[in-house]
This record gives structure tokens, C-alpha cells and sequence, in this order.
């Protein structure tokens, strides 16, 4: 096998996961999904967003980075004991980690789960079906709001 083979064999498989990508994301967002940009690890660099999918599933808002090939969500937000600590604008050096015209909202866990604090990036739509979607909670559930 020569190298120009080699090379073909590589390019071919680079192609063959850029279109499996990219089909991935399209039945994502057939499926009712949203573009939304998620962070786990806090720190004042404005380092740590990823940027993905993210679909309702009754009371779970699974989020899928967009640059995965997993079938399944890569982090899923229960709406239960969840509140929004805060709300912001992104800060500059943010702004090409997320999805356009973005709003940041910082999440709080009122339960003990292994990551007590997330963010979210959303656009006005996904934002305004999410606030939503925390709205629609089952009657009876107390809903903390921050400003």
C-alpha cells in the first residue's frame, strides 16, 4: 500500500464522519430541537461553552454537543428542583461560542446532583420556548425565579 492509498483510505473516513455530523444534526433539529450552547465549569475566562442541540423530552431538556457522534444526549437538565439563578448578556469573548443574538442563564440545582451549577446560551426563540417549557411545570410546583 503506497501512501497516495493511505491518504485516499484517511480522507474518505474524515468525509464519511463529517457527513454522519452533519445527518445527526439535521434529525436533531427535525426532532424539535434548538440550537443552545452549554457550560458546566464557571470561571471568569468565559472558557468551557460548547455548543449544541438541545430537545424537550417531557420533563428533561437533553442537550447533544453538536460535534459528537453519540446517540444519546451528552447531559440531560431535569426540570425538577431546577431554578435560574441569573440572567446576562454575553460577555465578549463569549459571543462565538453561541448560537446569535444570545441570553446566558445560570442554573441552579435546589436537589444534590453532581453538577450543582450549569449555564445555557439560548437565541430570543429557544429562550422564550424554554421559559416556556420551565412555566408548563406540573400544577403545584413552586417556581423560583430570579432576576
Amino acid at each position: 500500500m503506497d501512501i497516495s492509498n493511505v491518504v485516499v483510505l484517511i480522507l474518505a473516513v474524515v468525509l464519511v464522519v463529517l457527513i454522519l455530523l452533519v445527518l445527526r444534526r439535521l434529525r436533531l433539529l427535525r426532532a424539535g430541537g434548538v440550537h443552545v450552547a452549554l457550560r458546566t465549569r464557571i470561571d471568569d475566562t468565559g472558557k468551557g461553552w460548547h455548543l449544541g442541540i438541545a430537545r424537550y423530552q417531557g420533563d428533561e431538556f437533553a442537550w447533544f454537543r453538536a460535534l459528537s457522534l453519540r446517540s444519546g444526549p451528552d447531559r440531560v437538565i431535569h426540570r425538577d428542583g431546577l431554578e435560574i439563578a441569573h440572567r446576562r448578556e454575553p460577555e465578549r469573548g463569549e459571543t462565538p461560542n453561541m448560537p446569535l443574538g444570545s441570553r446566558v442563564l445560570r442554573f441552579e440545582y435546589v436537589n444534590n446532583v453532581p453538577d450543582p451549577v450549569i449555564e445555557v446560551a439560548m437565541g430570543p426563540d429557544a429562550l422564550t420556548g424554554f421559559l416556556s417549557w420551565m412555566e408548563s411545570a406540573p400544577p403545584g410546583r413552586r417556581l423560583p425565579w430570579a432576576s
